[in-house]
């Protein structure tokens, strides 16, 4: 049992990225701080494991991160010098079973050509987009990911005094499946921005909702903010994280279950483990779990406003998850399409099995009535071709990720047997955009279900990886927020803005608003959205 103080100044529930940010920026701030963790291991879905051979390094939840080592807390803790970020020259890369693929650079003029191949006028549509989607990536997304969301008035307000602000608002009322089929002719270029844009905290199921807050369909047309790798595996950030905390004179607590927070006199005052120990905290409590398990949970409706209690009511998973088989291989995966465009093979994210619009609305029908798709499309990407040191010498890792239901129908199948057969399923379609996916190429595999990391990750709750749904009633002035209606009691984790994913942004935002409550002037910079807006009428 490890020995703690009896008293700390703040108390972070979590140690996730969220949770590992936050404790960082309150400790290098003078203050006291002690992160909790009911596991052994921190990080989250910062998860980087040897799950089929020794060696092959397999990344069991998050991979693709988009923009870290551009984020501010990135910089502002000095990650730099602890983690290194990949940034691969092919991001996105779809093979098709007529031999042909597409693929998205960094460049514009290879991206543009590249489609070009497949619509001349679909590359010139994009040409135009691409220009105007960078400067709002740069001055408005990037911005607002990183800051408290401002009102929808006043938000809209700042917003519309600009040309480029107009036009931002006016895609975020677009649904962008709609926008996609509206812009773009030929149907595997639809298909590849569909997959694009998904990857920003949505599958198909949130492209299809009415309007985008967020503004992520924007996404879908910029190049120089993208996806990015964690060299070795993405637990190597959490590492860096966990050093920087460590650094900074924080305490680290593992194997903390945690029975309930504390509220005296109306106001957090501190935690009470399972083992009987009381955790005093004399400044906050922040919890970075999901928000059942904080405020159902830990805190009790009864002492929650009956307001809140309907919000927490009104709070939405999203009803899909991922089916996960992760590949250690002899060589990486080899593209009949590679003698169309051979870096389809170097590209960080593949899109392979769907064909058709009709394939991919099949798979969202199927997930929504609680069924195995039929068609079998899925993601993955050459991981081991981009950074080698995740698979031994000359040796090889990739994966597949595809959509599921959380608990789906198997016609009385049972659940092992089942995962072995979509498994195979899986890899017979992969064979067919690439012939060495063979068992003698496949040294093994390491299949890996919402069934599991539920079980391992309860605040995935039901297998949701983002802890909350992207849909417009949950984002940005509608996000479920970062004070609570207890004093002393904040919320830091992804059902905060700007949502789940690796974004660290939850974190990051409640640091500064936690350093304001405590009237501590920042030792860094904290992302202001509302003077972000203000100067684009400048």
């Amino acid at each position: 049992m490890i020995e703690l103080d009896s008293s700390y100044d703040c108390l972070v529930i979590g140690a996730g990225h969220h949770g590992m940010i936050l404790s960082s920026y309150l400790a290098r701030s003078g203050l006291k701080v002690a992160l909790l963790e009911r596991r052994l291991m921190y990080g989250g879905g910062l998860a980087t494991s040897e799950v089929t051979q020794p060696g092959f390094y397999h990344n069991l939840h998050s991979i693709n991160h988009f923009e870290i080592s551009n984020a501010p807390w990135f910089k502002d803790l000095g990650l730099d010098r602890r983690v290194k970020y990949i940034t691969p020259r092919y991001e996105f890369g779809q093979a098709h079973l007529d031999g042909t693929a597409l693929v998205f650079s960094r460049d514009l003029e290879e991206t543009v050509a590249n489609m070009a191949r497949f619509s001349r006028k679909d590359a010139e549509t994009f040409r135009k987009w691409n220009a105007r989607a960078e400067e709002m990536t740069a001055k408005i997304l990037m911005r607002e990911r990183f800051a408290e969301p401002m009102s929808q008035a006043e938000r809209e307000g700042l917003l519309s005094r600009t040309e480029i602000g107009r036009e931002f608002l006016e895609i975020c009322q677009r649904q962008p499946l709609d926008l996609v089929e509206e812009l773009f002719e030929n149907e595997h270029i639809r298909l590849l921005f569909l997959f694009k844009v998904s990857l920003f905290g949505t599958w198909l199921t949130d492209t299809m909702s009415k309007t985008s807050p967020m503004g992520s369909v924007v996404r879908a047309f910029d190049l120089q903010s993208g996806y990015q790798l964690c060299e070795g595996g993405s637990f190597n950030l959490a590492r860096g994280l966990m050093e920087s905390f460590i650094a900074a004179g924080g305490t680290y607590v593992p194997q903390a279950a945690i029975e309930r927070i504390v509220v005296e006199g109306g106001r957090a005052t501190g935690v009470e483990l399972s083992d009987g120990r009381t955790i005093r905290a004399n400044q906050a409590v922040v919890s970075t779990l999901n928000v059942h398990q904080t405020f159902e949970q830990l805190v009790g409706r009864e002492q929650l406003p009956t307001t809140f209690s309907s919000k927490l009511d009104k709070f939405n998973y999203t009803d899909w998850t991922l089916f996960g088989v992760h590949f250690a291989l002899n060589e990486t995966p080899r593209f009949t399409a590679a003698s169309f465009d051979p870096n389809i093979e170097r590209c960080q994210k593949w899109s392979l099995g769907a064909e058709t619009m009709e394939d991919l609305v099949s798979a969202f029908e199927d997930v929504k009535a609680n069924r195995p798709p039929r068609i079998i499309q899925f993601g993955s990407g050459a991981l081991s071709m981009i950074d080698p040191t995740q698979a031994p010498p000359g040796k090889h890792t990739t994966y597949a990720w595809h959509v599921m239901p959380y608990d789906p129908d198997l016609s009385g199948r049972d659940h092992e047997s089942w995962k072995a057969e979509f498994s195979d399923q899986i890899i017979e379609t992969f064979r067919k955009y690439c012939p060495n996916m063979t068992k003698d190429n496949i040294l093994a595999t390491h299949t890996y279900t919402a069934k599991e990391y539920y079980q391992e990750l309860p605040n995935m709750h039901r297998g949701d990886i983002f802890m909350g749904t992207f849909s417009s009633d949950q984002v940005m002035y509608n996000h479920f927020g970062y004070r609570s209606p207890i004093p002393n009691l904040y919320y830091a984790g992804s059902g905060s803005h700007p949502g789940g994913g690796v974004s660290g942004g939850s974190g990051y935002i409640a640091a500064g608003l936690i350093a304001k409550d405590l009237d501590i002037k920042p030792w860094w910079t904290p992302y202001d959205a509302r003077a972000s807006l203000e100067s684009l009428a400048s």
